[in-house]
């Protein structure tokens, strides 16, 4: 009997966590999309996302938008752009992103882009790795508000200091999105936690 009551104690617990740890990062996505806030920072980045020719998608026009208001309001000095090729495509998501920077007048010295990324964590390796190099400590990172959480931890865990300028419009706005962007960005959150930190620190292991 003694044996029966610990296995249901146990089973409970499991249950309770299966239960309580999405529900409580979800609501930590919703608070940080809601309550996005940015700081004067060494960069910029413009999280990649599909892109058409060379041409960002509304979703990625979004995000270059928002990185442009940020660096016209003097929060940072440089924009890095990042993402990378999808198959059958011309042009890369941080190319497309960095023409766009360019078009709207700002110096190419001031825009680098990283044609590197085919999700958040390998874009995310990719920008810090080049502003670890440089010595560059903060980053404003540019992105939908249902990201930003994960998108900070990601940074965070790469020993970056960040904040998030959220999108103010387009279909990733608060305005345009709802439940199921905070279910996936919760399980892709929870991966990240365990084993996307198992994969930063098998990158700092082997640049040490």
């Amino acid at each position: 009997m003694f044996f029966f009551k610990i296995l249901r104690r146990i089973i409970t617990g499991i249950i309770l966590l299966i239960i309580v740890v999405p529900l409580y990062v979800a609501g930590q996505i919703w608070w940080t999309a809601h309550h996005a806030q940015i700081k004067q920072s060494d960069a910029i980045v413009v999280l990649g996302a599909a892109q058409d020719n060379g041409v960002p998608t509304p979703i990625l026009a979004e995000r270059v938008t928002q990185a442009l208001i940020d660096y016209q309001a003097g929060m940072a000095p440089l924009i890095i752009t990042v993402g990378g090729r999808q198959k059958g495509d011309l042009s890369t998501e941080a190319a497309a992103s960095r023409k766009s920077l360019i078009t709207q007048h700002v110096p190419q010295s001031r825009v680098v882009a990283l044609p590197i990324g085919k999700d958040t964590l390998t874009s995310t390796i990719a920008y810090v790795s080049y502003m670890k190099l440089r010595n560059m400590k903060s980053v404003i990172i540019a992105t939908d508000p249902y990201h930003c959480y994960r998108a900070m931890a990601e940074a965070r865990g790469l020993g970056i200091s960040t904040t998030c300028a959220a999108v103010q419009s387009g279909p990733g706005s608060l305005k345009s999105t709802g439940l199921r962007y905070i279910v996936r960005e919760t399980a892709a959150y929870l991966a990240f936690e365990t084993v996307g930190r198992f994969g930063i620190h098998l990158t700092d292991q082997i640049k040490k």
